[in-house]
């Protein structure tokens, strides 16, 4: 029996329990953290390591420790070299994962980790039970549910091509990458990758934009976190409007200014070409890709168009929701307290508090709203 177990080790998990543990309310032999992976944010390093992403696009004080400066203070300790970019001092991508690695070493989260997928929730009595898929089944008080969505998206026309990935496709070597390259995409994903591939393959790589580019400094208007638009939020009672709020706010296929400017030079300088085309159809010809407008798309395509903008899809999740007849709004999403307790000491994160966190929910601060909300139910 636990206290509390938290399905997802990734940044919001991970937030979430160091939340808990450093609160003094939660010992550390009452927490068990499952995730299929070996150990924590496996999938976020895998994800951001392999488009080579150098600087974060949230600010310093967005990050899993508790105290807001804790990631300058760590920088300072290290004598960091560069550790921020920008007016917003955006940590380096290395400088965030170690700091992350030291605070995850500090509460001992390792020590309470459990490598293996999630097959079933269910209520039994006042305990929440679940079960893992090497059958084995534990009980707690309390239940996280921290996941995001991992459904890849891709164009309607994707599965036409021969040899096409989609970046975040598990099974791709970054490494046995050959050029010509096409990358598919407008967005901070898109933009990181082409330059990755531009330096590597100067004049072999192509960008496939299906809009002009979108430059904001972040993927939603900074008064999103706080007071400034979340009080009139917080008001609004339906559900179906919330979600068009959510919609309206994000600056989705969105790059910073500086990965706009690196663009614009790669391709002055011929190292990158910058195609916008909303592709509709493909055709193979002589072992090149032809789309409608006639440009050629090379041999390798490289999708990076995101995630699908749907509920997360897992099988036990399903049964979750109808089993104990969890509210959702039309959208599919959970309807969830202030505490964000979708069900009595069930508490959701990421995505699926979304409509209560609001359009800044999926992030790194919508992470750290979640762990204080929830650290302070207890």
């Amino acid at each position: 029996m636990y206290n509390w177990i938290i399905i997802g080790g990734g940044i919001h998990g991970c937030t979430i329990a160091a939340t808990l543990l450093k609160s003094g309310k939660v010992k550390k032999e009452e927490l068990l953290m499952i995730d299929p992976h070996s150990v924590p944010l496996a999938r976020w390093k895998e994800r951001t390591g392999r488009i080579q992403m150098p600087f974060l696009r949230s600010p310093s004080v967005h990050h899993i420790d508790v105290p807001p400066f804790s990631l300058e203070k760590y920088a300072k300790e290290k004598s960091y070299t560069n550790p921020f970019y920008g007016y917003y001092d955006r940590p380096a991508l290395n400088l965030f994962n170690e700091h992350a690695d030291s605070v995850l070493r500090e509460v001992g989260l390792q020590e309470v980790w459990c490598s293996s997928k999630v097959v079933n929730v269910a209520k039994e009595g006042p305990y929440w039970e679940i079960e893992t898929e090497d059958g084995r089944i534990y009980f707690a008080k309390n239940c996280v549910i921290a996941i995001g969505n991992n459904e890849l998206a891709y164009p309607d026309w994707g599965d036409k091509l021969k040899n096409a990935w989609h970046l975040f496709d598990p099974r791709l070597d970054m490494e046995k990458i050959t050029p010509p390259i096409a990358i598919v995409g407008g967005g901070i994903t898109a933009a990181h990758a082409a330059i990755t591939m531009a330096n590597r393959f100067p004049g072999k790589v192509s960008l496939i934009t299906r809009h002009p580019f979108r430059v904001h400094d972040f993927d939603s208007d900074p008064g999103w976190i706080g007071p400034k638009y979340l009080n009139g939020y917080e008001k609004v009672a339906c559900y179906r409007r919330r979600r068009r709020m959510i919609k309206e706010a994000r600056h989705r296929g969105s790059i910073p200014s500086e990965l706009h400017q690196k663009l614009n030079c790669l391709e002055k300088q011929g190292s990158l070409s910058i195609i916008q085309s909303n592709v509709t159809s493909v055709c193979w010809k002589s072992n090149a890709l032809f789309i409608t407008e006639g440009s050629m798309m090379p041999a390798t395509t490289l999708f990076a168009t995101g995630f699908q903008a749907k509920m997360p899809q897992q099988k036990w999740l399903q049964n979750l929701i109808e089993n104990e007849v969890l509210p959702c709004a039309a959208c599919g999403y959970p309807i969830v307290e202030k505490t964000l307790e979708w069900s009595s000491r069930l508490f959701v994160s990421g995505p699926l508090a979304e409509l209560e966190i609001g359009p800044g929910s999926r992030n790194i601060i919508g992470a750290r709203k979640a762990a204080e909300r929830i650290a302070k139910s207890i």
